[in-house]
């Protein structure tokens, strides 16, 4: 028997309020940094992986941890080098012989199989090792020796970046870019918050925090996600942004003129469930054309790219996606 119309109510009541719960436990240790938090937890309620990007000592370690704790997920953490092996990630086999004298290979998971697995400096990994991860974050299954695997549910990665130093790292393809629903800036914490962070992390109090999810919940509220009525303005909105972002047709000169590479119908579908579980995390039943507005720049910005020509004029992208925006 289908869900009433009160008792869909009641689900996104119940969801917001532990969803509420769950921005309390995070703010507990991460400090000034509320963007980030909310377009992290946008992520995740969306089914989709997060890239962090921020100098090093912006807490993006504490964030993962913390996230993986309040969301009752098991958690693993890859510190990405150079002379990382993709079966560091995925694992390998082994022979081994049993009393009898018969040998066998036996399968031993590597760290991907977690439900929330942090690469840290991602693109410190050889290109070999990135693309390891490439089915993993779509298909949530690896191929070793030609056998699949299936990884856990639910299943998300949460990949570091630092963008200064770029000495010794891989940039990432535009196809693994693609995997990330959002990219999300880590600045500096302003006065007030980094007064929090210095009294809070250089005592001897520790603080807990506790679960408020378990992974199976999670995949419900995904569920819910994707259960939310949108209107038809909103989808009309999603649309012609993602499709004005793309030379030709309909783009304005700026696009025509600076853009080489542009979002594909993945942006589209990322933008529909990030703006989706915006609505649900603010305690809304239905997204808004504001909620396009806000989240167009952390979901289209790493599926744009751009040319000589845009680096001579001082465009960036973050200029371009304003301008495609106002017009909304």
């Amino acid at each position: 028997m289908s869900d009433t119309a009160a008792d869909i109510e009641q689900r996104f009541q119940d969801a917001s309020s532990k969803i509420a719960k769950a921005k309390t436990e995070i703010g507990k240790v991460i400090f000034g940094q509320n963007t980030v938090v909310d377009q992290t937890l946008i992520t995740l309620i969306s089914g989709g992986h997060v890239l962090l990007i921020g100098v090093p000592g912006l807490a993006k370690t504490l964030l993962v941890e913390t996230m993986a704790k309040v969301l009752g997920l098991d958690s693993n953490r890859v510190q990405c080098t150079p002379d990382l092996m993709p079966a560091d990630i995925l694992g390998s086999e082994v022979l081994e012989e049993n009393a009898k004298g018969k040998r066998s290979f036996r399968f031993i998971k590597g760290p991907v199989f977690t439900q929330f697995l942090m690469a840290d400096e991602i693109n410190r990994a050889s290109p070999r090792t990135q693309s390891a991860l490439l089915q993993a974050m779509q298909e949530n299954e690896v191929s070793i020796s030609g056998e699949n695997h299936d990884l856990p549910k639910p299943f998300h990665v949460l990949a570091t970046q630092n963008p200064i130093e770029q000495e010794g790292t891989y940039p990432l393809p535009e196809a693994q870019l693609d995997r990330f629903l959002m990219q999300i800036d880590v600045d500096y914490p302003d006065e007030k918050s980094e007064r929090q962070i210095l009294l809070a992390t250089t005592n001897n109090d520790e603080t807990k925090i506790k679960a408020v999810f378990k992974g199976s919940e999670l995949i419900d509220l995904q569920n819910l996600v994707r259960d939310m009525p949108i209107g038809d303005a909103v989808v009309d909105t999603i649309l012609k942004l993602v499709r004005r972002a793309r030379p030709g047709g309909d783009a304005p000169d700026v696009v025509n003129e600076y853009v080489t590479w542009a979002p594909g119908p993945r942006a589209s579908q990322a933008l529909m469930l990030a703006v989706r579980a915006k609505a649900l995390l603010d305690g809304r039943e239905a997204p808004s054309i504001d909620d396009v507005i806000e989240l167009a720049e952390p979901v289209l910005k790493h599926r744009m790219a751009l040319n000589y020509k845009a680096r001579a004029a001082d465009v960036t992208i973050k200029t371009i996606i304003e301008d495609l925006t106002q017009d909304l």
